[in-house]
């Protein structure tokens, strides 16, 4: 099988502009026996587009079933990969069963069981509580609390980024956690509950262990997992925009992540 990507242009990383990416045909095999690759996907803004509140999502109609046949092909290397709870993405992809992490990585669940395993501590109650406070005192922007982190978004309210990313820096250096930025979002996650380290505890287990890892996000909250498939062998693949990116790759939008994956099956 061969689609359609693009990879980053040295000439112009060595000219210290923003990374370029230039055409590239490449063959990535992801049928049957090809046992040396693993696919992790993100979520919003990857496999769906973003909405302006993430209830609001769209799933495409098709999405369970093509991840299915994906996972079917890759013989169990599929993971999602995302900064939605874990039943959250059960609920939007009726209940596939795929591996998944969730919460920026703080829930990790294999395939084939019910039983999520946490890979950080949850959230304390209080921070969720000043942050949501904080968002109602901000005019009630949207809250979102998940097992490991809690978020606000402020897509509706844009001149509020760097005032609410302030707040979320500061509670985050009182109480020894992490702050992430992403798109038109600021998170507050336990340390340990990011990407990278949900994808290197797939890529120790079966049936992931040896396999060669390729990550499919979208976000600057991806970067933790684009720099964790390097020991593995592994690319990161870059949904959007051209960025300063750990990623390998880029595919233009979620239709292009879409078309790629169908021709992968």
């Amino acid at each position: 099988m061969t689609i359609a990507i693009s990879s980053r242009s040295p000439e112009r990383e060595e000219a210290g502009a923003l990374p370029g990416f230039a055409p590239l045909r490449a063959p990535l095999p992801l049928g049957q026996g090809s046992d040396d690759i693993a696919l992790f996907l993100d979520f919003d803004g990857t496999l769906v587009e973003i909405a302006d509140h993430p209830e609001d999502v769209i799933v495409p109609t098709g999405l369970p079933k093509l991840l299915l046949a994906l996972n079917e092909k890759l013989e169990g290397r599929l993971a999602l990969v995302s900064g939605r709870a874990l039943k959250t993405l059960d609920r939007l992809l009726d209940g596939v069963d795929v591996a998944m992490a969730g919460s920026h990585g703080g829930e990790f669940r294999p395939a084939g069981t019910n039983k999520t395993q946490a890979l950080a501590a949850p959230l304390p109650q209080p921070i969720c509580r000043a942050l949501q406070d904080f968002a109602q005192e901000q005019g009630g922007l949207v809250f979102e609390a998940k097992p490991f982190s809690a978020a606000i978004h402020y897509r509706d309210r844009p001149a509020l980024g760097d005032t609410i990313y302030a707040f979320a820096t500061a509670l985050a250096a009182d109480n020894g956690l992490i702050v992430k930025h992403g798109k038109m979002v600021v998170e507050l996650t336990m340390p340990g509950s990011d990407k990278g380290h949900a994808v290197t505890r797939f890529m120790q287990q079966a049936p992931f262990l040896g396999s060669r890892p390729l990550f499919l996000g979208d976000d600057v909250t991806d970067e933790d997992a684009f720099a964790a498939l390097a020991p593995f062998g592994g690319s990161g693949i870059l949904v959007g925009p051209p960025r300063e990116t750990c990623a390998t790759w880029r595919l233009e939008d979620v239709g292009a992540v879409h078309r790629w994956l169908e021709d992968a099956i």
